[in-house]
């Protein structure tokens, strides 16, 4: 067993010797000592930021792979910042942490433009689970992309990671173009919360429903103007229909 432990080491120092950049932004030294402890062990280059301006500096001069954010910031606080970042236009994946378990944080921080979130104090192995997840699933599900998906007027090109509505293109998140994908090769299909986190967000996590609700919300908005419907059925999930 000690044998198989070590070769699987080895093989992870060998597959991340060029690993993506995270932006750890929390005030607490331990929490970010303890996470760029276990993020770099994974092979990821972390670089921190201790406020809300630092980490908006950081993420224009050293643009990482993925940001992983407080809410609570001296300065600007994490849901300013990622207002920001989203209001600019700026897609990088958000992972937003929070210190109080109320869903008003969690709410707020999705709607702002937030991936996912994360409830401290967390376990550091889930936060890496988490990291690995967003980092993952857009180049698994390009992989697998093959063919656009013609929906009436509406094309999703998992290739090229986009949406169009009658040819014109629709502006959509990472996390939001992974779901709608997901949803689109189900179509007709009911798929539970839990089936939507498995498949379109790359973890089986049965806490984060709350998650998906503000995801689906956000993709009614943009797909109002065609003819493509994500219905809820009452107890068990959600369903696109045509």
């Amino acid at each position: 067993a000690q044998g198989r432990r070590g070769g699987d080491r080895g093989d992870r120092c060998i597959t991340k010797m060029t690993g993506e950049r995270i932006l750890i932004v929390d005030d607490e030294p331990n929490i970010v000592q303890l996470a760029r402890l276990y993020l770099e062990r994974d092979g990821y280059k972390v670089d921190s930021a201790g406020d809300g301006r630092s980490a908006l500096a950081s993420v224009e001069h050293h643009p990482p792979a993925l940001l992983v954010l407080d809410i609570m910031l001296p300065e600007l606080d994490g849901l300013e910042v990622c207002r920001r970042l989203r209001a600019a236009g700026n897609p990088l994946p958000i992972l937003m942490l929070t210190a109080r378990d109320e869903d008003v944080d969690k709410i707020l921080g999705l709607e702002l433009g937030a991936d996912d979130y994360l409830t401290k104090p967390f376990n550091p192995r889930e936060l890496v689970a988490r990291v690995k997840a967003i980092l993952r699933r857009g180049e698994r599900l390009a992989a697998s992309g093959g063919a656009p998906i013609h929906l009436d007027e509406v094309v999703i090109d998992a290739a090229r990671r986009e949406v169009t509505i009658n040819g014109e293109p629709v502006s959509l998140r990472t996390q939001e173009f992974d779901l709608l994908l997901t949803l689109a090769e189900h179509k007709g299909l009911v798929l539970t919360r839990e089936q939507l986190l498995e498949k379109a967000w790359g973890y089986d996590y049965y806490g984060q429903s709350r998650t998906v609700d503000v995801h689906v919300g956000h993709l009614r908005r943009k797909l109002a103007k065609s003819s493509l419907r994500i219905e809820t059925v009452t107890g068990v999930g959600y369903k696109l229909v045509v």
